[in-house]
């Protein structure tokens, strides 16, 4: 069986996506828009632009938000904003989406022509917070997709309660698989680490659903609109490790993996991805797995088949071991680089170094053991 385990299914851009307004949505595009590392430019002739100027101050302080009529163009399905009389747009979201949505159908279509048998939906803050949605997509396509539970990581401390609610809501109610936690949602500027103090009785609430918990780990304090950069993220990074290690010694019986693998664009140098040992430390615990998701994140750097990342795998599998590691493609934003049959070409064509067994584990037994399919 082959499992994609990141995925999503959207609404339209400008929709309201489980928000209270369809306002606080296109506030939360907007910002995610500034930092990502795709390239903004003038839809009048493709000149470059800058995306910089979409965030707000403060993350979540939409009365900062910059006015730059930021909206969802339908037809060509991408953002678009408007600075001194020009229009800009940049393709964080691949293109042809019409609406600026992705639907369970779009997905099964692609699933089938790629061979994929299930696929796991994540979430993130600027695709939307609607359980119900999700829930939706499980019923139009109970045995081929399954969804994990969005968190409001934001209001964890102010809105304790309301967030718990919601969150057994999604696993209990809605019958969704697992809970996604978004650390650099969580951070915002605030350096307050986010496995104790006034996270606890989140923590508390969300283990005790007995649900696979999947981080998605940022860079440290200010990542959350990209306002580091290199050595900065890197230390960052290493920082969240650490609270991840102290989040899995109080919880030690969770089951948890990290989305993405690690934060690669941190760590090319030159041809290569090379990594500091202390990545490595987390995956002491043996519930800990990790994804193996490259093109979304580097396909602009490196093209088809990725050889250049082909030792990096190998080391995941030594160093964690193939049991431990999940094929995922965060389908459908890593149509920017690759098509979704050769997400799985550059692994299992052209990974030459994998046994089968390596094989069958990356590409579905691993998610299937952790998520009990």
């Amino acid at each position: 069986m082959i499992i994609d385990s990141h995925a999503y299914c959207f609404q339209p851009g400008d929709s309201s996506a489980g928000y209270a307004t369809v306002a606080e949505h296109l506030a939360w595009l907007q910002t995610a828009q500034t930092g990502h590392h795709q390239p903004a430019f003038r839809t009048l002739d493709r000149a470059a632009g800058s995306s910089t100027i979409l965030g707000p101050k403060t993350p979540t302080d939409w009365s900062s938000l910059p006015d730059v009529d930021f909206r969802i163009d339908h037809e060509k399905g991408r953002v678009v904003w408007t600075v001194d009389g020009d229009d800009y747009t940049k393709h964080f979201f691949p293109p042809n989406l019409r609406n600026l949505e992705f639907t369970p159908h779009s997905l099964i279509s692609e699933m089938d022509y790629a061979g994929v048998d299930f696929a796991f939906l994540h979430t993130n803050p600027m695709l939307g917070r609607d359980a119900a949605f999700l829930a939706e997509c499980i019923r139009l396509y109970p045995d081929r997709v399954g969804s994990m539970a969005p968190v409001d990581e934001w209001k964890i401390i102010s809105q304790t309660d309301d967030v718990i609610a919601e969150t057994q809501s999604a696993i209990r109610t809605h019958g969704l698989q697992e809970i996604k936690f978004n650390t650099r949602a969580a951070f915002g500027e605030d350096p307050m680490a986010w496995d104790d103090g006034p996270y606890g009785p989140f923590w508390e609430a969300a283990t005790e659903l007995g649900v696979p918990i999947f981080f998605t780990l940022g860079c440290g304090p200010g990542s959350f609109a990209g306002a580091s950069t290199g050595r900065q993220f890197e230390a960052g990074y290493a920082g969240e490790q650490r609270i991840l290690i102290d989040w899995m010694n109080r919880y030690p019986d969770s089951v948890c993996s990290i989305t993405h693998g690690f934060p690669w664009r941190v760590f090319v140098d030159g041809d290569k991805i090379v990594l500091p040992d202390d990545v490595w430390i987390p995956f002491d615990n043996p519930k800990l797995s990790l994804e193996v998701c490259f093109p979304v994140r580097i396909g602009d750097l490196f093209d088809f088949p990725y050889h250049e990342v082909h030792s990096t795998l190998e080391a995941m599998v030594d160093r964690i071991g193939s049991d431990r590691l999940l094929w995922g493609t965060d389908m459908s934003f890593q149509n920017r680089f690759c098509t979704y049959r050769q997400s799985r070409q550059w692994i299992e064509k052209y990974c030459d170094f994998l046994s089968e067994d390596d094989l069958a584990n990356i590409m579905g037994h691993t998610c299937a053991r952790i998520l009990d399919l």
